[in-house]
């Protein structure tokens, strides 16, 4: 099929490069301005170098809404758009312009985690499974019906890091299984279960915030999550911020207020954590590794010199 791809950073890099690999012709290439937004600047391999590297028409547009767009892409004369991480709305005309409509490629299990930065909310919210879904594109985003669909497993102790290395190895199977389908006249696909759908927002800074009222399972989960080369997850100490680069659940449970810095077990040094800590019955946070606000890093317990005063989520 003749194919136009809308895509950036490593996701769509990675979907160019399975297509300019496949059978497939690709036409033309849209893609987005580079960005200094923090999150954008991660797993930012460029889809237009790649492009321009085997003579591919590039557009770099912000939003595809334009005239002019319309007309290149009227112009390339596509069988289908490939989509994967394109990061604004792209209107009817252009994904209904193709033969076969436009073909979107998610780093989620669909219906579940749709929108923004699914590996790192999966990850917090401690689902055993992520992958990659490909789907037909409609009115609503990332809720047309599936084509093709990948899991992997998600490890005790991976990070979000690791996450992205597992399923960004599903792009090209993913992709290139979906247009085989569609290619061979397939025109019913699995339509998503609504009840099941999930919605996520981009992440910011308020999202690494640490609230020591969460049980200490759940902040170990965004400490993984929130591994480099993403924001690492912070709390502050004595007024200074203090970002936490790793952590596990302690094997004690310890009672008393959330956020106390309270005792050194292992290689950590354990913070109350969980809104019921008062009870006793809570495992807390222990921190191994710290990062300063003057950006040193070093291990927990050689940051706590002593035991005692609280680790806060404001100065």
């Amino acid at each position: 099929m003749r194919v136009v791809m809308f895509g950036y950073q490593t996701w769509g890099h990675r979907t160019l490069q399975a297509l300019l690999d496949s059978e497939h012709d690709v036409a033309m290439v849209v893609t987005h301005p580079k960005s200094e937004h923090a999150y954008e600047k991660i797993w930012s391999d460029s889809v237009a170098d790649l492009a321009e590297e085997h003579g591919v028409p590039v557009v770099i547009r912000n939003r595809p809404d334009d005239e002019e767009l319309f007309q290149r892409l009227k112009e390339a004369d596509p069988d289908i758009i490939v989509a994967n991480n394109w990061r604004t709305w792209i209107p009817p005309r252009i994904y209904t312009l193709p033969r076969h409509g436009t073909l979107n490629v998610h780093d989620s299990l669909l219906p579940k985690y749709a929108g923004f930065s699914p590996l790192i909310w999966a990850l917090i919210n401690g689902e055993q499974e992520v992958g990659v879904t490909a789907h037909m594109m409609d009115e609503v985003l990332d809720a047309g019906d599936i084509v093709d669909q990948r899991a992997v497993a998600v490890g005790p102790t991976d990070t979000t890091t690791d996450l992205f290395h597992k399923t960004v190895e599903l792009i090209a199977p993913v992709t290139i299984g979906a247009l085989g389908r569609i290619a061979s006249g397939e025109t019913e696909f699995t339509p998503q279960d609504r009840s099941r759908a999930t919605f996520f927002h981009k992440r910011a800074e308020e999202d690494i915030r640490v609230n020591w009222d969460w049980p200490a399972a759940d902040l170990e989960r965004l400490v993984r999550a929130q591994s480099a080369p993403y924001p690492s997850a912070f709390t502050f100490h004595k007024g200074k911020r203090l970002e936490i680069v790793s952590a596990v659940v302690s094997e004690g449970r310890y009672g008393g207020t959330p956020g106390r810095i309270f005792y050194r077990e292992g290689q950590g040094v354990v913070i109350v954590a969980g809104a019921d800590a008062r009870t006793g019955r809570n495992h807390g946070l222990a921190i191994t590794r710290v990062r300063t606000e003057d950006g040193r890093e070093l291990p927990a317990t050689e940051y706590f010199t002593s035991m005692g005063g609280y680790l806060t989520g404001r100065p």
